[in-house]
C-alpha cells in the first residue's frame, strides 16, 4: 500500500484516534484530523517534517525521551514487527497526554517496507473515567470521615453473607460496637476530637480483623463487624480482641493520652434471620453490655466477665 493512497486516509480521517504515515526517514506524509484533535497540531503544521522534529516527543511513564533511541515506529519500520505502546505525547500547548500507540509497516506493491503508521488513542479520557467510576463506588460504599464500609456497604454485605450461608451453610456472625461515653469527647475537647476516636477506633479495629471480615460504620459512634466463616469460640474472641486492641490505642491533645473503650453484642446468623433481626439482637447485646458497665464483650453464646475500668463519666485521660 502506498503512503499517499488517499483511500485509507479518507477512512482514517472518520475515526477519533489519531493515525500518521511516515516514510523511512520518519518524514510525516500523512497526519489525521484525530491526530489534529488529540495533539492540538494541524497537518500543514507538521507534513514533511520529521516525527522527533520537537512534535511529538514521545516519553514512557519514566520520562525517557523515544524519539533518538527505542522509538516503536521506528523499531517497525526496521524489522517490520507490529507494536504497541503505552506512550505520553506532547501536545502543542506543552503538556503530556497518556496514549496507546499501535506501529505498522508500510510496504511497497514488492512488499518492502517504505515508511509506517502509528495510529495513537487518547487514554486520559478513559483513565479519567476509571478513576471517576472509582470516585463514586468508594463515595457510595465508603464512610468518608472513617475511610471504612458505611451502612449501604454493609447491608450488602450482610444480603451476601445470608445467601451463603443458606445456599452453602457457611456460618456467619455480626458484632455490634458502640463507644463507650462518645459524647464526652466532644463535650470535652470537641467535634474535632471526637473525630478523630471515631477515625483511631476504626482503623484499629479494620487492622485486628481478618481481610475477609467487614468493619463497617452502622452510624454515628457505632460500628458493625460482619465476621464470616466463624463460629461461637472465634467470634467472641475476635470481639474481645478488639475491645482489648481499642483500650491500648490512644491520641495525643493537650498534653493528655485520650483513650475510649469499647461495648459490643455478639451474635451468630440463625437460618431464619433477616438483617434487621440478626442486627436487632446484636443490638439488645450491646445495652446489656452498657448494662453491665461498659467496657465489655456480651454475647448470646457465652458470656465473658466485664472489664469496666473507668466509673467517671469523663473519657480516660492520663498525662503523656
Amino acid at each position: 500500500m502506498s503512503t499517499y493512497d488517499s483511500f485509507p486516509n479518507r477512512i482514517l480521517d472518520q475515526v477519533n484516534d489519531g493515525a500518521y504515515f511516515v516514510d523511512r526517514e520518519r518524514r510525516i506524509t500523512f497526519w489525521s484530523k484525530g491526530a489534529e484533535k488529540i495533539t492540538g497540531y494541524k497537518a500543514d503544521q507538521v507534513i514533511g517534517r520529521h516525527c522527533y522534529d520537537n512534535i511529538l516527543m514521545h516519553v514512557t511513564d519514566c520520562g525517557k525521551c523515544l524519539c533518538k533511541s527505542g522509538c516503536p515506529l521506528q523499531a517497525t519500520i526496521d524489522d517490520g514487527i507490529v507494536r504497541d505502546a503505552e506512550i505520553f505525547l506532547h501536545h502543542k500547548d506543552g503538556h503530556r497526554i497518556p496514549v496507546h500507540a499501535h506501529t505498522n509497516p508500510l510496504r511497497d506493491d514488492k512488499g518492502h517496507i517504505v515508511g509506517g503508521i502509528e495510529v495513537f488513542s487518547d487514554e486520559s479520557s478513559q483513565a479519567n473515567n476509571i478513576q471517576r467510576l472509582k470516585d463514586l463506588e468508594k463515595a457510595a460504599m465508603i464512610d468518608p470521615l472513617t475511610n471504612i464500609a458505611n451502612r449501604r456497604m454493609l447491608s450488602s454485605t450482610l444480603e451476601m453473607r445470608f445467601a451463603e450461608f443458606k445456599r452453602n451453610d457457611w456460618q456467619f456472625g455480626v458484632i455490634l460496637v458502640d463507644i463507650d461515653k462518645f459524647k464526652n469527647f466532644n463535650d470535652l475537647h470537641g467535634h474535632q476530637i471526637g473525630d478523630r476516636i471515631l477515625q483511631l477506633i476504626s482503623r484499629t479495629m479494620k487492622h485486628a480483623c481478618r481481610r475477609y471480615d467487614l468493619v463497617g460504620r452502622w452510624g454515628g459512634e457505632e460500628f458493625l463487624i460482619v465476621v464470616g466463616h466463624t463460629d461461637t469460640k472465634q467470634i467472641v474472641k475476635t470481639a474481645e480482641r478488639l475491645r482489648v486492641l481499642v483500650n491500648q490505642s490512644f491520641i495525643q491533645h493537650a498534653g493528655c493520652r485520650l483513650t475510649a473503650s469499647i461495648s459490643a453484642g455478639v451474635t451468630l446468623a440463625l437460618p431464619h434471620d433477616t438483617i434487621e433481626s440478626l442486627v436487632s439482637r446484636a443490638d439488645q447485646l450491646l445495652y446489656e453490655s452498657k448494662h453491665r458497665g461498659r467496657n465489655c464483650v456480651t454475647s448470646d453464646l457465652i458470656r465473658p466477665e466485664s472489664h469496666e475500668n473507668a466509673s467517671n463519666d469523663v473519657p480516660a485521660c492520663s498525662v503523656a
